[in-house]
């Protein structure tokens, strides 16, 4: 196992993979980063993240990551086992994000009918709104009326986050997180068209920055 002193002397962290144990750990709880980081840090393409350089002479790479709730840690992962640790300010404090709704989009609008290809025109005018400035991260989640059923507007309502999403990263903006929820969120009755056009929608997260070093 990697020495984490090497790898970042002075900074708290976690040692993540099959089995989770503290090393001098600060702030980010290890039963917290197992239930809640690990599966974000493991998503592959979809994590936020940036490249700094590598540490020294050593292959390993901190990329900044953040957790569900809007804090960033910088990360290490060799493909078998990880180190955590928070990003924190000049006063030691974790650097934590301002997470807001910042986007509703009707999906009927976005998409054809069973479609999750973004129309040509809607693809133009998300990457414009995903290279405003002042954002870390975006947040992707997509949502269905409920006359299909379950099984079916989950993998739907995914597959259009997962556009959206690959559009935001075409404007080179980070992806936290793009996640279907089917029909399961509605803000409206699934009883009338009107509340059913409502339901259809791709909400947008947006996790700003809070202050600068």
């Amino acid at each position: 196992m990697t020495d984490p002193g090497r790898i970042a002397p002075g900074l708290p962290c976690v040692t993540l993979g099959a089995r989770v144990e503290r090393v001098n750990c600060a702030g980010l709880r290890a039963a917290f980063v197992a239930a809640a980081l690990w599966p974000a840090l493991s998503a592959g393409p979809l994590l936020a993240e940036v490249a700094p350089p590598v540490i020294g002479a050593d292959r390993y790479k901190p990329a900044l990551a953040q957790t569900p709730d809007g804090c960033q840690v910088w990360m290490i992962d060799d493909g078998w086992e990880g180190y955590a640790w928070n990003r924190t300010d000049r006063r030691g404090k974790p650097v934590c994000m301002k997470v807001e709704s910042c986007l509703v989009e009707n999906t009927d609008q976005l998409f054809a009918t069973d479609s999750a290809r973004v129309r040509p025109a809607e693809a133009a005018r998300l990457k414009a709104f995903f290279r405003q400035q002042g954002v870390f991260s975006y947040g992707i989640h997509g949502h269905t009326d409920a006359r299909a059923s379950d099984d079916y507007n989950m993998r739907l309502s995914q597959r259009r986050a997962d556009a959206v999403a690959r559009v935001a990263l075409d404007a080179g903006a980070r992806v936290a997180s793009a996640r279907g929820f089917g029909e399961r969120m509605p803000v409206a009755t699934n009883t009338t068209a009107a509340g059913m056009q409502k339901n259809r929608r791709v909400e947008i997260t947006c996790y700003r920055e809070i202050g600068r070093y």
